[in-house]
């Protein structure tokens, strides 16, 4: 699909004039929706990319994941990372979780606090909109019942295992 430079009008791939004012397509115009088209695939490849992380779904109970989605998914919503910590306690699917909400929390408390520096807040504060991409990634994760670091921090969180 295309649009006429002349009208705007949409244009269906292969006329060669614009349906409503009659105006020649030229081939240009007939490539901005294959562009556009090519960009989309280039940047949900990289999306893909960044969540390329380490996937240990297999060493969980199946029947442990069912049962335990919701408070994966709670695990990162900032405070509510309690919820999982305390009362799912026996899921190693709630605590994987839960460790990796509990250091996207932590990193969103410091980013916080350094978005408060006059010269270099507007970089921390663009670096907390990252943390809202980390947290939409670890629910997509857990709704889906996956047990997938996240992108960047969750190696850290593998690494200290806050909640044991």
């Amino acid at each position: 699909m295309a649009f006429c430079s002349k009208c705007g009008s949409l244009i269906d791939d292969g006329q060669k004039f614009c349906p409503t004012c009659g105006a020649p397509i030229e081939a240009a115009e007939n490539k901005a929706g294959e562009k556009i088209s090519e960009f989309a695939d280039n940047l949900g490849d990289k999306l893909n990319d960044l969540n390329n992380t380490v996937d240990t779904t297999a060493e969980f109970d199946p029947a442990d994941i069912e049962a335990n989605k919701a408070m994966g998914i709670l695990a990162y919503f900032g405070i509510l990372v309690l919820i999982p910590i305390f009362a799912a306690k026996e899921s190693k699917y709630a605590k994987f979780h839960a460790n990796q909400g509990l250091v996207l929390m932590l990193a969103e408390i410091i980013l916080s606090i350094l978005s408060g520096i006059p010269i270099l807040g507007l970089i921390f504060g663009l670096a907390g909109f990252a943390c809202i991409v980390l947290a939409i990634i670890g629910i997509v994760n857990a709704c889906k019942g996956l047990a997938k670091e996240l992108p960047i921090i969750g190696k850290f969180a593998t690494k200290m295992n806050l909640i044991k």
